[in-house]
């Protein structure tokens, strides 16, 4: 007996996945600030054997709990210390999270539905880069999913059998949510809370769980933390949980480090970010006058859960006054359910692909295309940029870079206009082909582009600074980022532990009796003020908006 369609399409989508997503992961640097910094926590813990303490230059780090520096340290061990195990953890995942989606979806609405929830995922622009990244949202997004599922699969189950048999889907999503909160922390036992309360206000207040089963389900989430903090508190007593949770109302009440916006910043990542599934998103958001669900009460439920989800995590962000893309990216999986929703009920002839759609698909699709077609041209005449600015210093010296920029580059943004006008070509007539290619081949698209520009991008944005990190390797010396934020000295100088107390001190790195070489980097901005502070210090070089300094102990000079 053959195998059934629904295992050859999870196999065809794990191969798809597989393909796209394991490989070209080391192709390019480590970006600051997130993925070398949680890299560069990874490898400490492999010279340190120290895992139950998360170090960054040998200090506790109190940000972020261990679990994906785990993952990543044990990616480390496999494919040796870089960027392809760095990110390594989230290119699994993506293997493991497109054709899981095909299955939920198969099991929720059928084989149709179950294909475009894994092709709108696999084939918008963020959820499908993230994949290819190092930063922790990835799995930690999965897992507070999973327990969302697991407390939504509770709910039916108590509803259709008076309760039987529902306690194995409260411990699944205790444990899902444990896992979450060991890769990042209790926002995501916030964000569930926030989730079922909701549904709560909704239904009036209606117990879909008693109090003693969220009792069950919040001891689970305990028990699964508690293998971590509860080590970890008796170890180093109090000193995590208080700096982190000075840290998260940091991150809550004020602009991190710049990372501020305007308060529709997480709407419009999302619209544009999740291209194109967003723009059927939208459509799944309105009110449906369609008694004839073909799901039923569960879809109609599945619905108004995943809308409650998106809703919840695009309110909280907003209202958090730090400002970064992927803070927002759990609604990732209500974007891609809500728009996958409406391309079947276009499909099935019970929601009209009406023009406002086809021309915000339109709008939307004209900036990644013009931007990957020009940006050849504008690389070879890079003087047509330097007014766009000139109020930063630093940005103009970026364009110093020497990036040798080829006409090639402009197959991506080629490819996707072909993705496009065949998607038209195509939707009349062959309208599940149509939509099939849109999907794909925006997902080819991504990877287009990273292939053709993000070595590039990188090479404008912070080479010079890792290419001379990575020169001091193996090399006895402290090193030092003066006026920015950076882990690229930690990671890319491969710092080791050392002996005296005071590497990390600026006042003894700079002015002190210091027992080796101190190398320094800066951004152009910072220069004037640091030469005047510190004239101790020898110029080396400067590269891209970056100058490079050291200062030698007294015996050497």
């Amino acid at each position: 007996m053959g195998m059934s369609a629904r295992t050859r399409t999870t196999l065809l989508l794990t191969l798809i996945s597989a393909l796209f997503f394991l490989p070209f992961l080391g192709g390019v640097h480590l970006f600051d600030w997130d993925e070398i910094n949680f890299a560069e926590i990874a490898r400490e813990m492999i010279v340190t054997g120290q895992y139950l303490e998360p170090q960054i230059h040998y200090e506790f780090f109190t940000e972020k709990p261990p679990m994906f520096m785990w993952l990543q340290a044990l990616s480390m061990l496999i494919f040796g210390v870089g960027e392809y195990a760095s990110r390594f953890p989230n290119a699994l995942m993506g293997v493991v999270v497109i054709p899981f989606l095909y299955r939920l979806g198969y099991r929720l609405h059928g084989h149709r539905f179950g294909v475009f929830w894994a092709l709108a995922f696999f084939g918008s622009i963020l959820p499908h880069l993230y994949f290819k990244s190092g930063i922790i949202d990835p799995i930690f997004n999965f897992f507070i999913f999973l327990g969302i599922l697991g407390l939504i699969r509770f709910h039916w189950t108590r509803e259709q059998n008076d309760g039987k048999g529902t306690i194995k889907w409260l411990i699944l999503a205790g444990v899902s949510t444990g896992i979450a909160v060991l890769v990042k922390g209790p926002v995501a036992y916030l964000i569930t809370s926030i989730v079922l309360g909701v549904y709560f206000v909704i239904k009036r207040f209606r117990f879909f769980i008693t109090i003693p089963q969220f009792l069950i389900y919040s001891i689970v989430v305990a028990g699964v933390t508690g293998i971590w903090f509860g080590l970890n508190y008796l170890s180093v007593g109090p000193t995590f949980i208080t700096e982190f949770t000075i840290r998260q109302w940091e991150l809550f009440s004020t602009p991190d480090a710049g990372h501020g916006g305007f308060p529709g910043y997480h709407f419009v990542v999302l619209l544009l970010g999740c291209f194109p599934v967003s723009v059927f998103a939208l459509r799944g958001m309105f009110r449906v006058q369609d008694p004839q669900l073909k799901g039923g009460v569960r879809e109609r439920d599945m619905r108004l859960w995943m809308l409650i989800l998106f809703y919840v995590v695009l309110i909280l962000f907003t209202i958090v006054k730090s400002k970064i893309v992927h803070y927002s990216s759990l609604a990732y999986y209500p974007l891609t359910y809500l728009g996958a929703w409406t391309v079947v009920r276009i499909l099935d002839g019970s929601i009209k692909f009406k023009g406002w759609m086809k021309g915000l698909l339109i709008g939307i699709a004209t900036l990644p295309i013009l931007l990957t077609i020009v940006l050849p041209y504008f690389g070879k005449n890079i003087e047509q940029l330097r007014p766009l600015f000139s109020a930063d210093p630093f940005a103009m010296e970026n364009l110093n870079a020497e990036v040798q920029w080829t006409w090639d580059g402009s197959l991506a943004g080629l490819w996707l206009l072909g993705v496009m006008i065949t998607f038209f070509l195509l939707l009349r007539n062959h309208p599940k082909r149509s939509f099939q290619t849109l999907f794909l081949g925006t997902g080819v698209w991504v990877t287009l582009t990273l292939v053709m520009y993000i070595n590039k991008i990188e090479s404008i944005s912070q080479r010079a600074a890792i290419e001379f990190w990575q020169g001091l390797q193996g090399k006895e010396v402290y090193v030092h980022t003066y006026g920015y934020k950076s882990y690229a000295h930690l990671f890319y100088s491969s710092v080791m532990p050392v002996e005296n107390e005071k590497y990390t001190d600026q006042e003894w790195l700079f002015h002190g009796d210091i027992d080796r070489p101190v190398y320094v980097s800066m951004k152009v901005t910072s220069r004037q003020r640091f030469e005047e502070e510190n004239p101790d210090f020898e110029f080396l070089y400067d590269k891209n908006g970056f100058y490079f300094y050291v200062r030698k102990p007294a015996l050497a000079n």
